[in-house]
């Protein structure tokens, strides 16, 4: 990616996060940018494909700490909620929910390219959540991820309100991690 296309995607980052992507208009993240808005269609094509990458390359960022987390616990147990750790970390700096969902919510359209980035997000987790549990020999381990996700979601969901869930959720998902690899289950 070029400086320019770099700084595009930083500008539309802060402003679609912080506003909402369909409230953003193309002029905005040209001036936000410093660049002009042929330049931004000469790097991008379109408002929709700009919107995609904005998504992509904030999973690429999500997904790669979810994974220092996971590599960083010693007990195969533990990594199965690693990514509520990674939420801990994450939600610092990002205060107004989940990204991929607000952007599902304003982008209903299975076939927007956004929307598809999204989705296979929420899906990665959930298989990840598989994965970590089966490793962790943790019964029925689809069931597990589901209930898993439902809490990370969940925490993720309320986090602009002052309610303060993910404390709570991770307490709970850890709860879940113990019974489930508790002897006799």
């Amino acid at each position: 990616m070029t400086p320019a296309g770099r700084r595009i995607v930083t500008a539309a980052e802060e402003l679609f996060y912080d506003r909402g992507i369909t409230s953003v208009g193309v002029d905005l993240i040209a001036e936000y940018s410093g660049v002009t808005k042929r330049t931004l269609y000469n790097q991008f094509g379109s408002k929709d494909h700009l919107v995609a990458v904005y998504l992509a390359e904030r999973d690429k960022r999500w997904r790669s700490r979810v994974r220092e987390t996971v590599d960083g616990c010693d007990d195969p147990a533990e990594a199965v909620t690693a990514p509520f750790e990674t939420l801990r970390t994450w939600s610092e700096a990002n205060t107004r929910g989940c990204a991929f969902i607000n952007a599902l919510a304003e982008l209903p359209d299975p076939s927007h390219p956004a929307h598809r980035i999204a989705a296979d997000q929420k899906h990665w987790l959930l298989t990840l959540f598989k994965e970590l549990a089966t490793a962790a020999g943790c019964a029925d381990a689809d069931t597990l991820a589901t209930r898993l996700l439902v809490l990370h979601e969940g925490a993720l969901a309320t986090q602009p309100l002052p309610l303060d869930t993910l404390p709570v959720s991770t307490d709970l998902a850890r709860a879940l991690v113990r019974a489930s690899t508790a002897p006799g289950r």
